[in-house]
C-alpha cells in the first residue's frame, strides 16, 4: 500500500519518528488535528515534541494552556531534558485572582465572559507571534465555557477557520472528560489521533496509540504501541511484513555438528524458522546457540532474546559444555537481550527483533534469532490477544529478511504426553522434538526432526547427549528401541526381538 503524502500537500512531522512513519511521514500542512486521550495517555508530551521538532525547523511555535501552568510544562520537559527555547507558553489557566470577590460576574454569564476573552486573547497572541505550529490543552475547558454543544462547535469551527486562513497546524488536546465520545468535534477535525493507556493486572502500564481518522490519507491502520521514556515518545508501528519483501539470497545455514547437519538434510535454509519442542532441560536452548555460535565462526551476527535464563546463567552454561560464547558475547557478534517480561508490550519486542536484524554504519544485522522461550513471551504478555497472528508476522518478515530464526518451546511434562502451551508447529518450516526417555534404569535424551518444508531430513530418532567439554552430541539412531517418543520404550535389541534388562 502506498503511504505517500497526495502530490503538493506539505507534510509537517511530528518528531516521533515511529508516528511520522504511521502518518506516511507526517501531518497535512495548514490543518487541524484532534489528539484525544485519557490523563496520563501522552498527549502532553507528544504536544510538546512536535512544537521543538517546528523550531528546530525553524517554525515558531505557540502552546495555549487552558489547564495547566507554565511550571508545569517547564517540569514535564526538564523531566525529558528539553529547552522550550523558541516556544511560547500562553497560559489561560485560572489565577488566584478569579477567587476575589470583585472579580466574580453578576450581570452577565462567567462562561459567556470568559469564552470570549479566552478566544480574544487566543488570537490576539496568533495575530502577534504569527507561529506555524500551535497547541491548544485541552478543549475540555472549552467544552466548560461553552457550556452548550451548538455553542462549543460552532466556537471550534471558529477557530478551525481562523487557524486555516493563518497557515498554522494546530494540534486540539482533549482529554475525554465528556461522559460520551464527542463525534461532533471528530468531524470538525482533519485527523483524529487517539491515544490510551492500559493497565494490565500485572506489570507496567501499556500504551497505544491509533490513527482514527485522516482525511486525504493513506495511513497504517490499527493499534501501534508506544512508551514514554526520557526523551519523549517512542512508537512502534505495527508490523506489515510484505511492506518488507527484499527477496534475499537463500543458502544452507549449518550447525558445525556433524550429526546434527545430517538429521537436517545438509543444514535449515536462511529464511525459514525452526520450533525447538521438547520439555524443560532437554536441550533445546544448547541446540539453538550452537547454530549462533557456528553462525559467528563464519563472520555473521545472531541476536538472542532471553525471557527465562539471566546473560551469567547462559554464559556458565555454555562454558561448561565447551561450548563457550563469551568472547562472541562481548565482541557483540552474538547479542543476548534480557527481556523484562513485566515491561515488554508485543510492539516493543518486534521493534527490537527488528533493529537486531538491520545493517547498520556498515555493519550487518544478526542473520540467527533465538527467541528462548516462546512460553516466556506469551507469559509476559497473557492479558494480549492475537499474539500468534503477530508472531506470525514477525516470522514472516525475518524469513524475508533471510533470517534464520529458532523458536524455543517449552512442553509441559517430562515423559509420556507432552502439552504445549500453544501450538506453533504450523507457523514454522521446520520442527525440531526433544524427548527424555527412560532406558536401563537411566535417564537419556533423544531428539528428531518431525518436519522440514524445504528439502529432505533424517526421519530417525537419535540419541542427545549434553557433555561436559564436548557440547551437544548427537549418537546414532536408536534402532534398537521401539516407543521412545512415549518416554517409556521396548529394547528390541539388534535381532529385533525383545530384550531382556
Amino acid at each position: 500500500m502506498s503511504r505517500q503524502a497526495d502530490e503538493g500537500d506539505r507534510l509537517v512531522a511530528t518528531g516521533v519518528a515511529g508516528l511520522d512513519d504511521v502518518l506516511g511521514g507526517g501531518f497535512t500542512a495548514d490543518r487541524v488535528y484532534l489528539i484525544e486521550g485519557n490523563p496520563g495517555a501522552g498527549k502532553t508530551t507528544l504536544a510538546l515534541q512536535y512544537l521543538m521538532e517546528g523550531a528546530k525547523l525553524g517554525e515558531p511555535g505557540l502552546y495555549v494552556t487552558l489547564s495547566e501552568t507554565k511550571v508545569e510544562l517547564a517540569a514535564v520537559a526538564r523531566s525529558h531534558g528539553w529547552s522550550l527555547e523558541g516556544i511560547i507558553l500562553l497560559e489561560l489557566a485560572a489565577s488566584e485572582a478569579d477567587l476575589e470577590p470583585d472579580n466574580q460576574y453578576s450581570m452577565f454569564q462567567p462562561s459567556e465572559v470568559e469564552l470570549a476573552e479566552t478566544t480574544r486573547v487566543i488570537l490576539a497572541e496568533v495575530d502577534r507571534s504569527k507561529p506555524k505550529r500551535v497547541v491548544i490543552d485541552s478543549l475540555s475547558e472549552m467544552r466548560l465555557l461553552a457550556q452548550s454543544p451548538l455553542r462549543y462547535r460552532r466556537q471550534i469551527l471558529a477557530l478551525k477557520q481562523f487557524f486555516i486562513g493563518r497557515s498554522c497546524t494546530v494540534f486540539l488536546l482533549d482529554d475525554k472528560s465528556s461522559e460520551v465520545e464527542d463525534l461532533r468535534l471528530q468531524s470538525i477535525a482533519h485527523g483524529v489521533l487517539s491515544l490510551e493507556q492500559l493497565s494490565p493486572e500485572y506489570g507496567a502500564e501499556r500504551r497505544r496509540v491509533r490513527v482514527t481518522k485522516l482525511r486525504g490519507r493513506k495511513y497504517r491502520g490499527g493499534y501501534h504501541d508506544f512508551v514514554i521514556e526520557p526523551g519523549g515518545l517512542a512508537v512502534f508501528p505495527r508490523l506489515v511484513a510484505n511492506e518488507h519483501d527484499e527477496g534475499g539470497e537463500r543458502g544452507l545455514l549449518q550447525s558445525g555438528n556433524a550429526e546434527v547437519d545430517l538429521m537436517m538434510g545438509g543444514g535449515l535454509q536462511y529464511g525459514t524458522s525452526a520450533v525447538l519442542l521438547g520439555p524443560a532441560g532437554s536441550g533445546k536452548s544448547t541446540f539453538a546457540l550452537q547454530y549462533a555460535r557456528a553462525a559467528t565462526a563464519r563472520g555473521e551476527r545472531a541476536a538472542v532474546f532471553s525471557f527465562d535464563e539471566r546473560l551469567q546463567t547462559i554464559l556458565e552454561r555454555t562454558e561448561g559444555l565447551g561450548m563457550d560464547i563469551g568472547e562472541e558475547v562481548a565482541s557483540g557478534r552474538i547479542r543476548i537481550q534480557q527481556v523484562d517480561t513485566a515491561e515488554l508490550s508485543p510492539g516493543e519486542f518486534a521493534h527490537r527483533v527488528r533493529e537486531s536484524v538491520a545493517d547498520r554504519d556498515g555493519v550487518a544485522g544478526a542473520r540467527i534469532v533465538v527467541i528462548d522461550s516462546l512460553n516466556g513471551y506469551l507469559n509476559a504478555m497473557p492479558e494480549e490477544r492475537f499474539l500468534i497472528s503477530q508472531l506470525h508476522e514477525l516470522l514472516t518478515y525475518l524469513g524475508h529478511r533471510g533470517v534464520v530464526t529458532f523458536l524455543v518451546v517449552a512442553q509441559h511434562g517430562l515423559f509420556g504426553t507432552m502439552n504445549s502451551p500453544v501450538d506453533t508447529t504450523y507457523l514454522a518450516d521446520t520442527v525440531v522434538l526433544f524427548r527424555y526417555f527412560e532406558a536401563r534404569g537411566e535417564v537419556r535424551q533423544a531428539i528428531s526432526v518431525v518436519k522440514k518444508r524445504s528439502g529432505r531430513h533424517e526421519r530417525t530418532i537419535r540419541e542427545l547427549t549434553l557433555d561436559t567439554g564436548d557440547g551437544l552430541v548427537v549418537g546414532p539412531p536408536l534402532r534398537d528401541f521401539q516407543g521412545v517418543l512415549t518416554g517409556t520404550p521396548f529394547f528390541f535389541g539388534p535381532d529385533g526381538g525383545p530384550q531382556d534388562g
